[in-house]
């Protein structure tokens, strides 16, 4: 390995040795050697070549799609001390020349441009003046027709292997396929370059997945509040009403919430990123125009409400969470109308036939993984060409076997109703007919007469809906092509229908499987853990205000909790600590340093301070939300202070939570069906189906424990 390289990497960046395979990666190009390199969301691209380019003289010119993404990564490239800019549209005319300038006299260590920017005649005899060390191309699979996020000015790249012949290139994409992989190589002239696949997998995300029952939005806001009440995250829905009407319902709810889609003007769209990527806690709404190139490292959750269109937007919107490599949920509701609004806009697409199969493959192959029994993460992985070659057991199959049920007879019920009724209805209409319901419609019809009328009554309407959307998923019923959304039979539906294949099916499953409690960041059990990382958070939230960045450019939340682990006393234990390189030492070490030491003396003096403190003010009168917010503190953090208060016998029960003594016995017996001596929560809050959150089951807790 190059000196230089790892120099910068310990030096500048803060990292101790290269992940994986960038080591060998940054080796290539500072070689001069050409690369494509595939490597999941936080698995540390950038490294890849903003190395090469320091270390290779000249300027790293990297090429990349959106406006946000330049901005964020110079503007954290800045707090490294590293000479970067952007040239981009949001530039006045000076600002612009100023960096044409810099560029050409070789004052730039990186400069990022988007593809359109950069394949002009202006531009390209600009970097015929200038010495560079090389081209990154980001996000290249959008160079792929065939892929999800295609962009027509990426095909005229290859104009970069035609006029820079001896400059090496990389490509760069977290998302792609076989076939998109290729596409990258052929259109981008790289088939000769050295290929790095890294594994597709992110450990730290838990993908959850369930049919919506009821209403989705309640669903969602439960394991918001169980789980994520003070993080960030990323709220997905499939049209710009929705998103809407979910982000103004979140912000009624008390959250931070905030739209983002097509529909709204660009400052709006600008002002809510930007609080997304500065404040602490912010969820953002939105449709699928937002993501991609969002440096955010502390999502801790995305939450589907619709459907994706293909595994490859799955992977990609998914990964946007946890790009720190702590823990983090892919959460998901979908119901019957998304399968059928997404194969209608398939069915109404005006592209070329054969895109259009290969979307409906997609679509096809994106069904199917909801439905799966076994693992998600074998079964996403699969798609990437990759084996995992044992269950993850961080996903809602692996952490909550399926139960399937044979589901034969019912399928022959819906395939028959479908087919003696003309294969002319929608859902809706074909219940209704099944169910044997007393309808002027039907009647009018004569579908009354049919001999599929009421022969469904062992199955109420939701179940009927949920065995409709699983035969549509599997390819057994097509949605018409008309788009009103009437079911035809498809060729793969015969064998099932004439009984010679029987069908197995997912039981229906209560809504709280999707709201199961994902793993903690770290062990915050103790208040003085607590009280440490707020005030970690609170010195950085401090530093990036007066920086105007994000809190992340400053350090990343993986960054905090190794400092709150270790707790360095000075500067030399500081620069240990991963993501701290000398330049942020210099610049913030001292204020770290400060937080962490006095921290500890706090501790020293006396370590129960702070639930006497909660346990004052709660007796002075307060609510817990006001105490929360006085300390400056979670509501769950005082909650687990009052808990120990009841345990020790200082408050009882009913002073904390208002249950009635039946609501106790039933807490109570389920705390009780817990492993021995386990003081886990969560075995009682599946049990219970999510109807009490873990506060309360806590206190519960506090107040039956043995003395």
């Amino acid at each position: 390995m190059d000196d230089s390289a790892l120099n910068y990497l310990q030096n500048t960046f803060g990292y101790s040795d290269f992940r994986l395979q960038q080591g060998e990666i940054v080796q290539t190009l500072v070689n001069g050697e050409d690369a494509v390199v595939l490597m999941p969301t936080g698995g540390g691209k950038s490294l890849c070549y903003q190395i090469p380019s320091l270390v290779r003289n000249g300027t790293g010119i990297i090429i990349s799609p959106l406006i946000a993404l330049m901005h964020d990564q110079v503007m954290a490239l800045r707090q490294l001390g590293i000479n970067a800019a952007y040239l981009n549209s949001t530039l006045d005319a000076k600002t612009t020349r100023q960096t044409e300038d810099d560029l050409v006299n070789g004052k730039l260590d990186m400069l990022y441009v988007a593809p359109e920017r950069l394949t002009t005649g202006g531009f390209l005899n600009l970097l015929k003046h200038t010495t560079i060390s090389l081209f990154a191309i980001d996000e290249a699979h959008c160079v792929s027709q065939w892929g999800h996020d295609f962009r027509p000015d990426y095909i005229r790249l290859s104009l970069l292997h035609e006029q820079f012949p001896d400059i090496p290139r990389i490509a760069l994409t977290a998302t792609a396929d076989e076939k998109t992989r290729a596409e990258i190589k052929h259109r981008l002239a790289l088939e000769t370059a050295r290929e790095f696949i890294s594994s597709f997998d992110r450990p730290n995300i838990c993908y959850r997945i369930s049919e919506a029952q009821g209403n989705a939005r309640t669903a969602l806001l439960r394991f918001i509040q169980n789980e994520h009440e003070n993080d960030s995250g990323i709220v997905y829905c499939l049209s710009r009403k929705k998103v809407d009407a979910i982000a103004a319902w979140l912000t009624e709810k008390g959250f931070t919430a905030l739209p983002y889609h097509a529909g709204l003007s660009a400052e709006t769209r600008l002002t809510n990123q930007q609080r997304f990527l500065k404040e602490d806690g912010v969820i953002i709404v939105a449709t699928i125009a937002f993501g991609m190139g969002i440096d955010k490292p502390d999502v801790r959750f995305v939450a589907h409400l619709n459907l994706p269109k293909s595994m490859e937007a799955y992977y990609q919107e998914t990964g946007r969470a946890g790009r720190d490599g702590l823990p983090a949920n892919a959460w998901m509701v979908y119901g019957l109308q998304d399968v059928i609004t997404l194969k209608q806009m398939m069915a109404t697409s005006t592209a070329e036939e054969k895109y259009k199969q290969v979307e409906r493959h997609k679509l096809e192959t994106m069904l199917g993984f909801t439905d799966i029994t076994s693992c998600r993460r074998q079964s996403l992985l699969n798609y990437f060409n990759e084996d995992l070659h044992e269950a993850c057991g961080n996903c809602d199959n692996c952490l909550s076997p399926v139960e399937t049920w044979d589901a034969s007879v019912a399928a022959q019920k819906a395939l028959s109703c479908v087919h003696r009724t003309g294969q002319r209805f929608g859902v809706n209409y074909l219940v209704d007919v099944l169910t044997g319901k007393d309808d002027e419609r039907i009647s009018q019809f004569g579908h009354d007469n049919l001999s599929v009328f009421g022969i469904g009554k062992e199955h109420d309407t939701k179940h009927w809906r949920n065995i409709f959307r699983q035969l549509i998923s599997r390819n057994l019923l097509a949605v018409d092509v008309e788009g009103h959304g009437s079911l035809r039979l498809t060729e793969h539906c015969r064998a099932v229908l004439r009984g010679e294949q029987s069908l197995q099916l997912r039981k229906q499953n209560k809504q709280t499987s999707s709201t199961r409690k994902g793993r903690k960041l770290f062990n915050t059990s103790k208040a003085s853990d607590n009280a440490l990382w707020e005030a970690l958070r609170t010195c950085r939230k401090n530093m990036a205000d007066e920086n105007n960045v994000p809190p992340f450019v400053i350090f990343h939340d993986a960054t905090l909790s190794e400092m709150m682990e270790r707790q360095p006393h000075n500067h030399e234990q500081l620069l240990g600590i991963n993501g701290v390189g000398e330049s942020k030492l210099e610049k913030y070490g001292d204020a770290f340093l400060k937080v962490i030491n006095d921290h500890i003396y706090n501790e020293k003096q006396d370590p129960t301070d702070t639930v006497s403190e909660s346990l004052l003010l709660f007796r002075s009168g307060l609510d817990i939300d006001t105490i929360a917010a006085q300390r400056k503190l979670k509501p769950s953090t005082v909650y687990s202070h009052l808990a120990e208060c009841i345990e020790q016998g200082e408050l009882k029960l009913h002073d904390v939570v208002k249950l009635n003594q039946q609501e106790i016995n039933i807490i109570h017996e389920a705390l009780l069906n817990t492993e021995a001596d386990s003081r886990k929560l969560k075995p009682a809050f599946d049990a219970l189906d999510g109807m009490y959150d873990y506060d309360t089951l806590r206190c519960v807790q506090a107040a039956v424990s043995p003395a």
